[in-house]
């Protein structure tokens, strides 16, 4: 089967991920047929599609036109022969139960066309087993999104033992076509990428808190605030369901061994049904307490290097078993749990002798078997990290939350690439970008600057506010981050060239000053602008107390600070901030077209213009002083005459820059 070949696609649950995974399939415009056991479960699965479309409809992430026409592609059923007896693909989302989910496939085989590929959306259970209970091994295979569908990125593409290399890669085609980003998980092992991750690192959390040798606050300071990971481990342990994380570990202890004995302060919680949000209670009280209220100054050393060393056994089995590489685990673990950076990264700039050595030391106190480092880990010490000079190379590693592309047209093209993190600006992200303009600068090939934010959510929705708030928010450090980010951004809008800023979604706080210091700013109507840092008891720290008013003027400049509002495009236009406006789908094109058009000019007038401008901002006489200079000295240039030529003839100039 081609991707071409599929129409129809059958969901069988409209549970939680049942209806979001048939909302998102038919925004793409696949005609869905939507299957649960009775009415009741599937109107309201259907009634939830309809309230979620209105929803991104209010907030502009649909037309209502396209609203409508996806709920339209919708047909809610529950008889199994007329929901998947003309299916492409059948994706299965009912209850982590191998009972119920046998049941659901002898009663789809009998009726599912011979052609239908079969995906399950389990988190956990194996893919092989389910496949059993079908005729059809090799046109079956895990197809995990993550909750909710339709805002997370991540789907897990994950190998049976006999699933067809061709039923992997037409259901990685579909979750790229529905707007996804497929990872191939290429073994069919418990917990697979995310989960293999995410479930021991929370469960060695309850094991350092049971064995007193740390607090919660303690745990989730340290994860959230030195590590760096979206939430703390309790945090998200609440989050998720302490009885989900539970059961997937009573899984992995079952099929992989003691390394996965589910932490008896966990069981507790379930035993007492203490769950998290949804119940209340969980690590944390959310009905009679203040929540999960996370110290910013309790971290350990223990604790970072214990969950260190935990995350990096479990990546050496998926490595070392051939579950996945490392880039494949990074992204996985990036775009579905929200790292900062994936977790094999982590890993290395950790220190993977430190790793092994903090579980060597555990493992001699304890002898519990989660300790006992994997061979593969033992084996990568001596080549200093689980990343080889290939790979690294492959997983961008000259940078890593941006990239550096050559689109041609004499356009040197910087993209901040953390999409999981809303393309927020970190202290890496600053330090690579600085380094990104040093090598566009030093290319004589390279003639524009385009910078942009990867996805379509964000150009950049500001700092990275967790990461600032780590140690405490330290007086000094802020005063350092806020001199690196003037630094660098100073160095952007001062570079020779001409640059350019696309901007589609969110240009916020830090991110709306990067935008500042370009030379033009083209944007796509459904971005939004503004300076929040007010509303945090912050003010602008990148520059935009100084750089912005000179766009807008003082008075727009202090309206956007001091209100701390978000502006829609049109507004910002309005004010002179975006020099132009285009079609959402049409801003990459728009902004490259602009930036080529900027390469193709006289590169010493355009330096020199941009210098005399900057040496007039605070000292009119100054700039008008170098104007003079700079004229006089455009007159001796090659390009002048290319310029004079091009124009007496009626053609375009062809500028060298001589």
């Amino acid at each position: 089967m081609e991707l071409e070949d599929i129409n129809t696609v059958a969901v069988l649950g409209a549970g939680n991920m049942g209806h979001g995974i048939a909302e998102v399939v038919a925004m793409a415009g696949y005609d869905v047929h939507m299957r649960d056991i009775n009415d009741e479960f599937v109107q309201n699965g259907y009634e939830q599609i309809e309230w979620s479309l209105d929803k991104l409809a209010e907030n502009d992430q649909l037309t209502e036109d396209e609203a409508e026409a996806a709920l339209e592609r919708i047909t809610p059923l529950v008889d199994m022969e007329e929901a998947c007896g003309d299916a492409d693909v059948v994706i299965e989302a009912v209850p982590e139960q191998m009972e119920i989910k046998e049941d659901v496939y002898t009663e789809l085989e009998a009726v599912a066309p011979d052609r239908a590929i079969f995906a399950t959306n389990t988190s956990s259970l194996s893919i092989t087993d389910l496949a059993e209970f079908t005729d059809r091994p090799g046109q079956f295979c895990g197809m995990h999104f993550f909750n909710p569908p339709v805002r997370m990125q991540l789907v897990e593409v994950i190998s049976g033992a006999e699933t067809d290399a061709e039923t992997l890669d037409v259901i990685e085609e579909l979750a790229e076509d529905i707007g996804k980003s497929p990872v191939r998980v290429r073994k069919d092992s418990p917990g697979f990428i995310v989960n293999r991750v995410l479930v021991p690192l929370m469960n060695e959390a309850c094991w350092l808190v049971e064995n007193d040798e740390a607090t919660i606050a303690e745990v989730d300071s340290t994860t959230k605030y030195d590590m760096g990971l979206p939430m703390g481990s309790f945090e998200l342990g609440d989050q998720v369901g302490n009885d989900i994380s539970y059961h997937v570990l009573e899984y992995m202890h079952e099929v992989l061994g003691e390394a996965y004995e589910p932490c008896p302060l966990l069981q507790r919680k379930v035993e007492n049904e203490e769950l998290g949000k949804k119940t209340g209670k969980g690590f944390y009280d959310y009905e009679d307490g203040p929540g999960a209220e996370i110290p910013t100054d309790e971290q350990s050393e223990l604790v970072k290097a214990r969950l260190t060393a935990s995350m990096a056994n479990e990546v050496a089995k998926l490595i070392g078993n051939d579950v996945a590489p490392p880039k494949s685990i990074d992204e996985a673990t990036k775009l579905g749990a929200g790292f900062p950076d994936g977790p094999v990264k982590m890993v290395d700039d950790f220190g993977i002798e430190n790793a092994l050595e903090a579980l060597e030391a555990a493992y001699e106190e304890t002898g519990h078997e989660r300790y006992e480092p994997a061979e593969y880990l033992e084996e990568r010490v001596s080549e200093g990290g689980f990343y080889d000079a290939t790979e690294a190379d492959e997983a961008g590693a000259e940078f890593d939350a941006i990239r550096v592309e050559y689109p041609g047209d004499m356009v040197g093209h910087i993209v901040l690439d953390r999409p999981h993190r809303m393309n927020t600006i970190s202290g890496e992200l600053l330090e690579e970008l600085s380094a990104a303009i040093d090598l566009l600068e030093d290319d004589d090939e390279v003639r524009s600057i385009l910078i942009t934010g990867e996805g379509e959510k964000a150009f950049s929705a500001g700092a990275d506010v967790q990461s600032m708030a780590a140690g405490g928010a330290d007086p000094i450090q802020a005063q350092e981050l806020s001199r690196q980010g003037q630094s660098t951004f100073g160095k952007l809008e001062a570079c020779d060239m001409p640059v350019v800023a696309g901007v589609d979604g969110f240009c916020l706080g830090g991110g709306m000053e990067l935008a500042t210091c370009a030379d033009l700013r083209v944007a796509s109507e459904r971005s939004e602008f503004g300076q929040p840092e007010l509303n945090l008891g912050l003010l602008p720290g990148w520059g935009g107390t100084q750089r912005l008013k000179h766009i807008v003027g003082e008075g727009r400049a202090k309206e956007i600070i001091f209100t701390a509002e978000r502006y829609e495009a049109d507004v910002m236009e309005s004010y002179g901030f975006v020099n132009e406006l285009v079609d959402n789908s049409d801003l990459e094109a728009s902004a490259l077209e602009l930036a080529a058009d900027l390469a193709g000019g006289p590169p010493i007038a355009q330096k020199f213009t941009k210098r005399a401008m900057l040496a007039g901002r605070d000292d009119t006489e100054a700039g008008l002083e170098y104007e003079a200079s700079a004229f006089g000295h455009l007159m001796a240039t090659d390009d002048l005459m290319e310029g004079i030529t091009a124009f007496m003839g009626d053609g375009e100039p062809n500028f060298q820059g001589e």
